[in-house]
C-alpha cells in the first residue's frame, strides 16, 4: 500500500510497484481518503493525550494497520475543568470517493475509569447501536467495528504508557459521536440492518479507496495484463485487503498476481475470459460471494443484495430441514444465515463457494481457466471453499450465461 501524506490529505502512490493492488491504486488517479475508524482513532488519541497532559496534539498522528502514518488536524477540542473529560474532533476526508460521510465531524470524548477497567466504548449522538444479531458485534453494542476498536485500544495504550496512565493499557471510556450522524445514516443500510441511532464506525485499513466504476475496472484490466506479462499462471481476485491476505497465505502469490477486484467480479471474469490465465482464485467475504453465487456480477450493496431465499435453498441442498431453511430466509444478514447453518452442521459456506465457482465458470464460457473460490468472514477466517474446477466441469444444474 502506498505511503500517506500528512494532514489527512490522502495516501500518496510511490510509483514503484509494477503490479498488484498498489499499482491498481496508483492507476486510478483518484485521491484516497480516511475511514471513520481512522478519524475516531485520531480524535480519541488527541483527547486522551489532553486528558493526561492538558494539551491537545494538533495535528495528531496515528499509525494505520499497514504502517501508514497520517496526521489529522483537529476541528474542535474541549478540556473540561479538572480534566474530568476531554473531547477532540476530526472532519472526515473521504478523498475522491462519493462517501456519504465525507465532511462529517467525528468526535471522541474520553473520561478516565478505575484501574483495570480497560477501554469501554460508548455510542454518542450520531453513532448507531446494534439491535439485531448477525453483525460482528453483539446486540446492544455501539456500532464501532472490531478493527477500529483495536486500533483505538492500541493508540490509547501508547498514550497511557507515554504520559502516565493507569498502566500498560488505558482505562478509559471512549464515546464516539458524529455530528448529524443519525440523519446521514438514513442514506445507508444501517436502519435495515438493525443499526439504529446513527452511523457505524468502520474501516479495516483506515483508508477509503475511491470508488469509480470505469477507473477501477480499467485498473483490474491493467492488473491482469501485468500478471500475464510477468508470466503468472495463477492470479487471485480479492474483494478487499482481508481477503487478499487470506489468498496470499493460502497460495503464496506474489503481489503482481493479486487483483483488487472490489465489487467488480464481472469485470475480472469477462477480461480473463478474453485474456486467460491457467488458474483464478476468487476470495472474498461470504455475503459478497453469495451474491456472485446468485448470479450478480456487481457486488456493490447499491446494486445487489444478499438473497436470503437463495441461501435458504442452498441450505436445503446441504441437508437443512424446513425449520432451518425458514430461519435462514428470515435472517438479518448473510453472516447470521451462515451462523445458523454452521451451528446445525450444514456447510452453507462450502455450498456458496461451489455455486460461486460454477457461476464464474459459466461467465468464462469455456475459457481455459480453472477457478477456485474461498469465502471468509469479517475476521478473515475461511468459512467456505470450493476446489479448482476448469471448463467443461461445471456441475449439472449450474447456471449458464
Amino acid at each position: 500500500m502506498a505511503e500517506a501524506q500528512p494532514q489527512g490529505t490522502g495516501p500518496q502512490g510511490t510509483g514503484k510497484a509494477a503490479g498488484g493492488r498498489s499499482a491498481q491504486l496508483a492507476h486510478t488517479g483518484l485521491r484516497p481518503g480516511w475511514t471513520t475508524g481512522a478519524c475516531a482513532t485520531a480524535a480519541s488519541t488527541a483527547a486522551y493525550t489532553a486528558l493526561l497532559t492538558g494539551e491537545f496534539p494538533d495535528p495528531v498522528t496515528i499509525t494505520l494497520p499497514k504502517g501508514q502514518t497520517p496526521s489529522f488536524a483537529l476541528a474542535v477540542e474541549e478540556l473540561a475543568p479538572g480534566r474530568t473529560t476531554a473531547m477532540a474532533g476530526v472532519v472526515k476526508d473521504a478523498g475522491d470517493d462519493p462517501d456519504v460521510t465525507h465532511g462529517a465531524l467525528v468526535r471522541a470524548t474520553v473520561r478516565a475509569l478505575p484501574a483495570g477497567s480497560g477501554v469501554v466504548f460508548k455510542a454518542g449522538p450520531g453513532v448507531g447501536t446494534v439491535t439485531r444479531p448477525g453483525l460482528p458485534l453483539e446486540v446492544g453494542e455501539p456500532a464501532i467495528n472490531p478493527v477500529p476498536r483495536q486500533l483505538m485500544r492500541e493508540h490509547l495504550a501508547q498514550v497511557a504508557a507515554r504520559y502516565g496512565g493507569t498502566g500498560a493499557t488505558a482505562d478509559v471510556e471512549v464515546e464516539i459521536s458524529v455530528d448529524h450522524g443519525e440523519e446521514i445514516a438514513r442514506s445507508t443500510w444501517n436502519p435495515r440492518l438493525g443499526i439504529l441511532g446513527g452511523l457505524s464506525i468502520l474501516g479495516t485499513t483506515g483508508i477509503v479507496v475511491p470508488y469509480s466504476c470505469s477507473a477501477w475496472i480499467d485498473s483490474i484490466r491493467r492488473g491482469v495484463d501485468v500478471a500475464r506479462a510477468a508470466g503468472r499462471r495463477h492470479v487471485a481476485g480479492c474483494t478487499g485487503s482481508t481477503s487478499e491476505k487470506v489468498a496470499v497465505a493460502l497460495h503464496h502469490l506474489p503481489e503482481d498476481a493479486l487483483l483488487d477486484m472490489g465489487d467488480f467480479a464481472g469485470a475480472v471474469l469477462k477480461y480473463i475470459r478474453r485474456h486467460p490465465v491457467e488458474r483464478l482464485t476468487i476470495c472474498g467475504g461470504f455475503a459478497k460471494l453469495s451474491k456472485l453465487a446468485a448470479g450478480h456480477l456487481d457486488l456493490h450493496s447499491a446494486r445487489s443484495q444478499v438473497d436470503k431465499g437463495f441461501l435458504a435453498e442452498l441450505a436445503r441442498r446441504g441437508g437443512a430441514d424446513e425449520a432451518l431453511a425458514g430461519a435462514v430466509a428470515e435472517a438479518n444478514t448473510g453472516l447470521a444465515a451462515l451462523q445458523l447453518c454452521t451451528a446445525a452442521g450444514v456447510p452453507l459456506g462450502d455450498l456458496v463457494a461451489a455455486t460461486a465457482r460454477d457461476e464464474s465458470l459459466a461467465v468464462l464460457r469455456g475459457a481455459p481457466v480453472a477457478v477456485d473460490v474461498i469465502c471468509i468472514d469479517r475476521a478473515g477466517m475461511v468459512v467456505g471453499r470450493a476446489e479448482p474446477r476448469g471448463p467443461g466441469e461445471v456441475r449439472q444444474g449450474s447456471p449458464q450465461r
